[in-house]
């Protein structure tokens, strides 16, 4: 399984986590309702059910610009602490006042994890599997709304039924995919690039494509960018750090830097393996078959 797979899958629990929590809640409130007697108050029982869909319009509305500024992974390890500590104060919730303020701390989670994810994913996946790694969310939100489902309906033969129990259990989940995103997702490269980190974005997309030329990517994600400016890709150069001994087959492995403008010139050009000469890359693709020389452009 190649890596930007194995990270869409990880980061695709956040929306599981979603789903099982919007499922059982259908559940658990039948139980709520009769434990604090929420017969005549359809407000307060509506309200308990609506709390999760407050927090997350809420943390939706700044969830862009904040990721924008402190970076994808982050976000999402914060979302996987807003389910875990919603599902334990759900699961100790002595009174109606705590369980709302523990299902808008469920809502924030499940802001952040519908509106990063998917942004995550597209982020991180190559171009020829990108929308097929973007269904995940769907289906894993599908799957955990199924599992909770049948959580609810195993939990609801017991004698005595436990609503706390019932959403608490959100909490194991929870762990696992803070886990998850504490010790296995990178940072988007594209977040990276758009802050100018070029070394620690390509060895990022390394990780993620498990090869270790992928110069043209990453002159890709410069273009779209317009890192610096508002510049096309025409105006950098993409190449080692040493250029004087380009016949060292170790000058080839050494950190991406990018060279605009502001040096005077603007060149576009790309390490080929095996070859003393640079390989030109365009929009239209890249020359790395065709032996070439430094091109530059006045």
């Amino acid at each position: 399984m190649s890596g930007a797979v194995l990270v869409a899958i990880a980061a695709a629990v956040g929306n599981l986590l979603q789903g099982w929590d919007n499922a059982t809640i259908a559940g658990a409130v039948l139980y709520i309702k009769k434990e604090f007697n929420l017969q005549g108050e359809p407000t307060v029982e509506g309200l308990i059910v609506a709390m999760s869909l407050i927090g997350a319009t809420f943390i939706t509305t700044i969830s862009g610009a904040v990721s924008d500024w402190l970076g994808r992974r982050p976000m999402l390890i914060i979302s996987s602490l807003f389910y875990f500590v919603s599902g334990l104060v759900m699961l100790w919730s002595p009174n109606v006042y705590v369980l709302l303020l523990a299902r808008l701390l469920d809502g924030f989670g499940v802001g952040l994890s519908v509106t990063i994810v998917p942004v995550y994913i597209s982020e991180t996946a190559p171009s020829e599997i990108r929308g097929l790694l973007n269904t995940l969310p769907q289906f894993t939100g599908s799957v955990g709304m199924f599992l909770s489902y049948c959580m609810v309906f195993g939990m609801s033969l017991m004698n005595s039924p436990s609503w706390r129990l019932m959403l608490g259990v959100l909490f194991i989940p929870s762990l696992v995919y803070l886990a998850l995103t504490v010790f296995l997702l990178p940072e988007s490269p594209r977040w990276l690039v758009s802050k100018g980190r070029m070394l620690e974005a390509k060895h990022v997309l390394q990780r993620l494509r498990g090869r270790e030329d992928v110069s043209g990517e990453m002159a890709l994600l410069v273009e779209g960018l317009g890192v610096g400016s508002k510049a096309s890709i025409e105006e950098y150069i993409i190449g080692p750090d040493d250029l004087t001994d380009d016949q060292d087959p170790a000058a080839m492995n050494d950190r991406i830097r990018l060279y605009g403008p502001q040096e005077g010139l603007s060149w576009i050009a790309k390490p080929v393996t095996g070859q003393s000469s640079l390989g030109l890359v365009s929009r239209c693709g890249s020359m790395e078959n065709k032996p070439v020389h430094l091109w530059t452009l006045l």
